[in-house]
């Protein structure tokens, strides 16, 4: 053992800070091994859980292991063989992890490297399985993949504890009543499959980018861990184009976060940002995936469609050099892609920008019949910032004040009523 301290509130607070960080590593990793083995992704979680709490007990007194992923691993399969013990499938799983009887906690798997990658692309594609509804692939991929508990999970979505772990609880549930299998899916099953694990990583993303509802704008630590979960994707699935349009867009994305928010945590729109604070490093990163993900595809998903748009804005030194003609075209081929709405109402921005507000209103007007943006904040944003341009102060009020009352973001509300305000 390493890190052998004398116990103390100091030293087990410093021994509880290093188990949530090898937790926090280990995690994805030991849940995906286990359920390897136990074919069960549920069971493999509440065998993670065993370990991990053994580790809380046993390592304030006997330190850190020199392999602490080993030793949880180790743990975790003798959890899994005292459970079979009592089962009658005994037999048949005790012949898969017999060896592990004799195995010392903290000792070399060969087998868990061995099965490393494919074990993860199992555990990623169990939880994002199309028979659980998204905002349950959301918590348990943060909740298995990203080492996060039900309480940061439940904190993050600003829903209650409790309510977000009946969610973890009913999704492990449906899996094992669809008898899901932990296995990567086919070539044929691939392309349908991935499009859930990108939404999931993207749904994380957005939510930290852009929250909808508390009193913070952003939350960066979702923005990071989607950001995590994408490089991994790209390093285990290194073929699919999507894969890395998807992290292209999230490094770009990501790399404007420090200058998002203004002195007093006040939103500053993009326009208005100080792009010294952008991250060159994200940047560079996300081109370097962008390009990628475009010498892969025959042609450009809607991932790295939007990647694209994002580097435009990243290869403009000020606002005013944006190539926004660029951008509307851009739109208009992901809207072709797509059908969405959403996207429709983001190429009204570029058209205003590029061809004139006219341009722009245009499209916006034929978008306010569409069901799906009725109750749209942003598209009252974008209506009234259109409308403020054209001199028509009266009416671009009314639209300020409107996506005030429809956004469920306190500080988004105050920059819209703040908007309202000062258009004259």
């Amino acid at each position: 053992m390493s890190e052998s301290e004398a116990p103390g509130s100091d030293a087990r607070a410093r021994v509880r800070a290093r188990i949530d960080a090898v937790w926090r590593i280990e995690s994805a990793r030991l849940i995906a091994g286990l359920a390897r083995m136990v074919h069960d992704v549920g069971l493999a979680e509440e065998l993670a859980q065993d370990a991990l709490v053994a580790a809380l007990e046993q390592w304030p007194e006997s330190g850190v292991p020199d392999n602490p992923g080993a030793w949880l691993m180790t743990t975790g399969k003798r959890r899994a063989i005292d459970r079979f013990r009592r089962d009658e499938r005994f037999a048949a799983k005790l012949g898969e992890l017999g060896r592990d009887l004799e195995q010392e906690p903290g000792e070399p798997d060969d087998t868990l490297d061995a099965h490393f990658g494919d074990d993860l692309l199992g555990l990623v594609f169990t939880a994002c399985h199309p028979v659980l509804a998204p905002q349950a692939r959301v918590a348990l991929v943060l909740r298995m993949l990203g080492g996060l508990s039900t309480k940061e999970i439940a904190r993050a979505y600003l829903v209650s504890e409790s309510t977000m772990a009946q969610r973890i609880v009913r999704a492990k549930r449906t899996l094992t009543k669809e008898r899901v299998r932990f296995t990567v899916p086919g070539q044929e099953q691939l392309h349908d499959r991935l499009d859930s694990v990108l939404e999931v990583v993207y749904l994380i993303f957005n939510e930290g980018y852009s929250a909808t509802a508390g009193d913070d704008w952003m939350r960066p630590a979702l923005c990071e861990e989607a950001q995590r979960l994408g490089r991994m994707l790209a390093t285990l699935l290194p073929g699919e184009p999507e894969v890395h349009g998807l992290i292209a867009l999230l490094e770009l994305q990501g790399s404007r976060t420090a200058a998002r928010l203004g002195p007093r945590g006040e939103p500053v729109l993009l326009l208005d940002q100080d792009r010294g604070r952008w991250d060159r490093l994200l940047i560079g990163r996300g081109l370097e995936a962008l390009g990628h993900a475009v010498e892969l595809a025959a042609e450009p998903g809607p991932y790295t469609l939007q990647a694209a748009i994002a580097a435009c804005h990243a290869r403009a030194v000020t606002a005013e050099e944006t190539d926004w003609a660029r951008i509307a075209a851009l739109y208009e081929q992901l809207a072709r892609r797509t059908g969405s709405p959403v996207v429709e109402l983001n190429r009204a921005v570029a058209l205003g920008m590029a061809y004139g507000p006219e341009a722009g209103l245009g499209l916006v007007d034929e978008l306010r019949s569409d069901p799906a943006l009725r109750d749209y904040y942003l598209l009252a944003s974008v209506r009234g910032d259109l409308l403020a341009k054209l001199g028509r102060a009266a009416e671009a009020r009314a639209e300020f004040a409107r996506a005030a009352e429809l956004t469920g973001n306190a500080a988004e509300r105050a920059v819209m009523r703040e908007r309202a305000e000062s258009t004259v």
